[in-house]
């Protein structure tokens, strides 16, 4: 009875539908893996159907490939089986040698290699015109190759890998990290590497705190609550920033925030001399952070507050500086300079390769501005990491060298290290051969 049905015209349709099946598992495969999930989530955002199921499988894409493998090692037995059944009928014992040959030619080119060559092609367009199928797929298969997981887990006990945290919050941000440095820089997308460092920079928000883009304590410009109103208004118009601390007897002491509008606004308003305006029509309250606030949280903050400045402060209350949403942003778009801005004020090039810089200069702008990579995490401005390496006061013409740099102290105001000498190191000559 078997061998009457072993026959060309039987098995060869039987042969070329389970070769079509398993292109079918290797294209699904092929396309959950290539298919872009954020292309997916757009598209399903706009109604797409379809693509809010290709969407569903990519979620549990491992459990899906795992049915789709189940189903074409199933298929690929029996393409092998019909194969070998029918050249040993012909052919006898050395049929089953040839039949098994035909088998893997068949499945390996056409149920294989073909199908995935053309769906890494478009595999989005494959995937959203396979999700059904693969969804049917998945519930019929799925059960069974999850069962056998259980019951393998069982006899060895091993442990269900989904309960392992590997996809916790910094496995998926080295994740994410690891897919922008593989962002392709070639071709005409020549914006490539600054797209590059404003994501590596949006990252870097949740691990940067407010102490790191501040304008430190010494920098901040300041007026006096006890000066007339007429010499505020007369500062304020010769400062090129828009929002300025007010303090009352030292300069550590903010009682307030004055913004140039405002009081542009009062005056405009105002009749009469301007020491009788009054200080309450265009000061506000200052609002004190804390240093070690993160980037992320504090551009939150802003954007809650509708606010644009904030007043740092240490755990104990000490001023150490201030911040502003335009310090947040130049971290994640770089510098943003405008008419009354000095590209890393305090710094002077000069000819032999050196830099004269203020001791104030923060650590990050040197970075930022020439590549540097001087560490920000020991302290704020490159004073600081001198006196953190040296720690020390080191006296005027002393030199010190780390983090590939030559340091030399060029000048000192009581306790701070107030100008200095950086020089990068020379790459060091080739040994001769």
């Amino acid at each position: 009875m078997i061998e009457k049905l072993l026959t060309p015209e039987v098995v060869a349709p039987l042969v070329a539908a389970c070769v079509g099946v398993s292109a079918f598992f290797s294209a699904g495969r092929a396309a959950l893996i290539h298919a872009a999930r954020p292309r997916m989530h757009r598209l399903a955002q706009l109604g797409n159907r379809r693509a809010r199921l290709v969407g569903a499988l990519i979620d549990r894409r491992d459990d899906v490939i795992a049915a789709l493998r189940l189903g074409n090692m199933a298929i690929n037995v029996a393409v092998a089986a019909l194969s070998s059944a029918l050249l040993a009928s012909m052919y006898g014992v050395y049929g089953v040698f040839y039949g098994a040959a035909l088998a893997f030619l068949l499945v390996l080119l056409l149920g294989e290699i073909l199908p995935r060559s053309l769906t890494q092609l478009s595999p989005d367009r494959v995937a959203l015109a396979l999700a059904p199928a693969l969804k049917l797929t998945a519930a019929l298969l799925g059960p069974i190759m999850e069962g056998g997981a259980r019951l393998v887990r069982r006899l060895l006990r091993l442990p269900d890998p989904r309960l392992r945290p590997d996809h916790d919050a910094v496995a998926r941000e080295q994740l994410l990290r690891g897919a922008i440095d593989l962002h392709d820089e070639a071709g005409d997308e020549k914006d490539a590497p600054d797209e590059k460092k404003m994501l590596r920079s949006v990252l870097d928000l949740a691990n940067l705190t407010v102490a790191s883009v501040m304008t430190p304590r010494g920098d901040v410009e300041a007026l006096d609550a006890a000066q007339p109103v007429a010499e505020l208004v007369e500062k304020a118009l010769a400062s090129p920033h828009t929002r300025i601390p007010l303090y009352r007897g030292q300069p550590e002491n903010i009682v307030g925030v004055v913004h140039a509008k405002a009081l542009f606004r009062a005056v405009h308003r105002h009749q009469g001399p301007l020491d009788a305006l009054s200080p309450q029509g265009f000061v506000t309250a200052p609002w004190f952070i804390l240093e070690t606030i993160s980037l992320l949280d504090q551009l939150q903050a802003f954007k809650k507050r509708r606010e644009h400045f904030a007043v740092v402060v240490d755990e104990y209350g000490a001023l150490r500086g201030v911040v502003t949403l335009e310090d947040i942003i130049e971290e994640i778009v770089g510098e943003i300079d405008d008419e009354t801005d000095v590209r890393v004020a305090g710094v002077e090039a000069l000819g032999d390769g050196g830099f004269i810089c203020l001791g104030s200069v923060p650590v990050r702008d040197l970075n930022r501005e020439f590549g540097w990579r001087l560490p920000e995490d020991v302290a704020t401005t490159i004073a600081g990491i001198v006196l953190h390496e040296a720690r020390r006061i080191p006296e005027v013409g002393q030199t010190f060298a780390f983090h590939g740099f030559r340091f030399e102290v060029l000048g000192r105001e009581g306790n701070r290290i107030a100008r200095l000498k950086v020089t990068p190191a020379l790459p060091a000559a080739p040994s001769p051969v």
